[in-house]
């Protein structure tokens, strides 16, 4: 009789939340169930990377309520926060880390936190059986928290096959940025790049949820009006699949300056669709977009993002050159397939 392929995995809040880490884990969840295995989800609660008393008694009933030997994928949004717990069962599970990117990388965090999270994710992702990361940056990430190299297998996110954008046919460019509103992302720092470009006709589309983070997402449309550019930016929320699709058909130009991403699935959606991207040079960021695909800025330089913006859209030619490489990285973006069937492996190694 065959041995059932079953693994559980703990992910923190709402499973079908909209960002690149809750659609990583969705979509190989949904690859595993595909390829036999049986995935059991289990939420340790909210709140995390930063879990109050009550979130972590919680998380507690949660994991000693898996049964012994289980195999068990542990998003590390939660499992970094929770060293304690997975010392204590670590001989009683096999714990198979999943990393995005190491917690203490999050923009906006105080020093004190920072330091906290990065001493919690060592001790945590040490009892580990192995850890998959989501590219090969948080590989080398990985490095500083005394992970052994082959303990990590990089899996990367796939892309779903787009149609071209055809643009907006317009005279003003269709400037889109998708990404949740948290500081870590660089709102901030793109409206003040545009701020030095108002005499060019444009218009910035941002995609993204207004109320996971509402004082940063207040503090961005002040920002916006406090540079009269109140109706120059406007701010769709949180779009599912069909309102995202239209949106990047619409768009010339893909722009996000993020201080950090561990891999940075909207650019992937991005190149999928041809669009020319400016960028920064931060995390994944460089190892996604090809160089003749976009242009990338050091994070957090406004006068450098101003001029990689100005450039994109006073050279028709150099943003044509753009969706060149972009449409010519397409053809080699990973597939949700593919990493499914690398992280079933990593399963059955585990198992």
């Amino acid at each position: 009789m065959a041995t059932e392929r079953r693994a559980f995995l703990l992910l923190p809040g709402d499973p079908d939340t909209v960002t690149g880490g809750y659609l990583y884990d969705r979509r190989i969840v949904a690859g595993l169930r595909a390829q036999g295995w049986t995935i059991d989800l289990r939420s340790p609660g909210d709140g995390f990377p930063l879990p109050d008393a009550a979130t972590r008694a919680a998380a507690a009933a949660v994991v000693a309520a898996l049964p012994d030997d289980a195999l068990v994928i542990a998003d590390a949004l939660a499992f970094g926060a929770l060293p304690e717990l997975a010392e204590a069962h670590a001989k009683r599970l096999r714990w198979l880390a999943l990393v995005h990117h190491p917690l203490a990388l999050e923009t906006g965090l105080d020093a004190g936190d920072a330091a906290a999270l990065r001493a919690s994710e060592r001790r945590a992702l040490a009892v580990a059986r192995h850890v998959v990361v989501t590219s090969q940056s948080t590989a080398r990430a990985l490095a500083d928290y005394d992970v052994p190299a082959d303990e990590i297998t990089v899996i990367e996110p796939g892309t779903e096959p787009a149609p071209l954008a055809p643009g907006s046919g317009g005279d003003a460019l269709a400037l889109l940025c998708v990404a949740t509103l948290t500081p870590r992302k660089g709102h901030a720092v793109l409206l003040e790049a545009l701020a030095g470009l108002v005499d060019r006709r444009w218009t910035l589309h941002c995609v993204g949820n207004l109320e996971r983070d509402r004082a940063t997402a207040a503090s961005l449309r002040a920002l916006s009006g406090r540079l009269g550019m109140a109706q120059r930016v406007v701010w769709h929320g949180e779009q599912r699949e069909a309102g995202l699709d239209a949106l990047y058909a619409r768009s010339d130009v893909f722009v996000l300056p993020s201080f950090h991403e561990g891999y940075g699935m909207a650019f992937a959606e991005a190149l999928a669709r041809g669009l020319p991207i400016v960028g920064t040079d931060a995390g994944a960021i460089a190892d996604t977009v090809p160089p003749d695909a976009g242009t990338l800025v050091p994070p957090g330089d406004v006068p450098a993002l101003r001029e990689a913006l100005r450039r994109v859209m006073d050279d028709a030619g150099h943003r044509a050159a753009l969706a060149a490489g972009a449409r010519a990285a397409r053809q080699h973006l990973p597939d949700w397939s593919m990493a499914a069937t690398r992280f079933s492996a990593v399963l059955d190694s585990v198992a």
